[in-house]
């Protein structure tokens, strides 16, 4: 009787044993499934960080902002006469995006103003064009724009002492010299209908032609206008001040949006720390 008792009671014990022995590798199992989900989604999470990190966008080439513009837009973006390199509130500007976002810049030779945003859509060649270049409907169908880094309106020039108006120069005996492809070109083909509108390759050519009296008068940005009145062209006149609501933005291909993301950040930045109000003081005398 003891015997069976004995061996009834070493059963019982094998078994607990044995249900122990079997819950703690079903814990284990359990345990290390979790531990793995877990070591993988941190993994996820340190390789979006990484990407966030260093900026998972394209670039012509490494470690450099490559931008192209049309060089003869002062004092957006001109040619320096000694050194031969370009200077300009827009240069100034991509040399502070540049150090925002951990990159050098490198400005290739100036190409005709219309041929910017074609140039970017096809990619391959700039990674920006910064050119004193208005956000419109049309130019995001073709690329990305940044958010706006600066406003404007155009204006109507004409020589000192011309009694032309915006009335008299809706004529069919009238010249209008504009740059090509900008939006002074499209007001002037919208608004003087009845004139000749002349796009030339830069705006130093139509002011100019305005001056030696070529054209009748020339439809341009005010701050452009501006500039050149008071360090160049004395004896030009802003006749008026066309309240278009405008804003400058920066051409990026629509197959690079990290990199739009990535200058768009940096803009805010520069808005943020000062950068943006001392490029302005530099190059307008006053914030805008």
């Amino acid at each position: 009787m003891k015997k069976k008792v004995s061996f009834a009671a070493l059963f019982v014990c094998v078994l607990a044993v044995c249900a122990l022995v079997l819950a703690g590798c079903g814990g284990s199992s359990s345990d290390s499934t979790a531990t793995d989900s877990a070591s993988t989604d941190a993994t996820a999470t340190d390789q979006e960080t990484t990407a966030a990190a260093t900026g998972d966008y394209k670039l012509v080439e490494d470690g450099k902002l490559t931008c192209i513009s049309n060089l003869y837009f002062p004092p957006f973006e001109s040619m320096d006469d000694k050194s031969g390199e370009p200077v300009g509130y827009d240069i100034d500007m991509s040399k502070a995006l540049a150090e925002h976002m951990g990159l050098e810049v490198n400005w290739l030779p100036s190409q005709a103003f219309d041929s910017l945003v074609p140039t970017i859509k096809t990619g391959g060649t700039a990674d920006i064009a910064i050119a004193g270049m208005t956000i419109t409907d049309a130019r995001q169908k073709e690329v990305d724009m940044s958010d706006p880094y600066i406003d404007s309106n155009q204006s109507l020039v004409t020589k000192v002492g011309s009694k032309e108006t915006m009335e008299s120069l809706d004529d069919a005996s009238k010249k209008v010299a504009v740059q090509a492809g900008t939006t002074g070109e499209e007001w002037v083909l919208e608004n003087l209908t009845n004139a000749t509108a002349v796009p030339l390759d830069d705006i130093i050519s139509a002011m100019t032609g305005v001056q030696t009296g070529s054209y009748d008068a020339l439809v341009t940005d005010l701050p452009v206008a501006s500039y050149q009145i008071k360090n160049s062209f004395a004896d030009l006149q802003i006749v008026e001040s066309i309240p278009t609501g405008e804003q400058y933005g920066i051409a990026i291909s629509k197959d690079n949006p990290a990199l739009t993301a990535a200058i768009n950040e940096a803009l805010a930045e520069m808005r943020t720390d000062g950068t943006m109000d001392e490029i302005q003081v530099k190059w307008f005398g006053s914030k805008l």
